[in-house]
């Protein structure tokens, strides 16, 4: 299994990319992780309903290109599935199961496409909130450590 987290957006600010960085190196050793940053729609300043959607489209069709054939895709989204630590500890227990490579898609600003959503074999919410795309980032791939601790018996996760 291989994961890809494909998210719309460049430079994050230090204190992002810190944070990603320390749990990007501590799943590596539990499997394969990669990151890919796609830019993001250059938006004006008093931008309609139809400009927005157009960058979502935009942004959508970036990241299905980048997608993989092999891939299953992930959108995250705040109506997605709510999981638990240790649900997403089984989930991803099936899918090294099933040699199953991952696709993980964060939108931009706006959210993703509805092209992108279709294509989703599933959404995950990590939160009822909506949270800023950088922090996102970080939730996710702490999560997904979390997760690979708990397959391992690790000692991080402590419910």
């Amino acid at each position: 299994m291989k994961i890809r987290i494909l998210t719309i957006g460049q430079k994050m600010p230090d204190w992002v990319q810190t944070g990603f960085d320390d749990y990007f190196k501590r799943i590596q050793p539990f499997v394969q992780t990669q990151i890919i940053e796609l830019p993001m729609a250059k938006r004006g300043k008093n931008d309609s309903d139809t400009d927005i959607q157009k960058y979502c489209i935009q942004e959508g069709s970036s990241i299905l290109q980048t997608l993989k054939p092999q891939e299953q895709l992930i959108a995250l989204e705040v109506n997605g599935r709510h999981l638990t630590t240790e649900k997403l500890a089984n989930t991803m227990q099936h899918w090294m199961q099933d040699g199953q490579d991952i696709a993980l898609a964060i939108g931009g600003p706006d959210g993703l496409s509805d092209e992108v959503r279709q294509k989703a074999k599933w959404h995950w919410s990590l939160s009822d909130l909506t949270l800023p795309h950088p922090l996102v980032r970080i939730v996710l791939i702490e999560q997904l450590y979390r997760a690979m601790t708990v397959i391992h018996n690790h000692p991080y996760h402590r419910a």
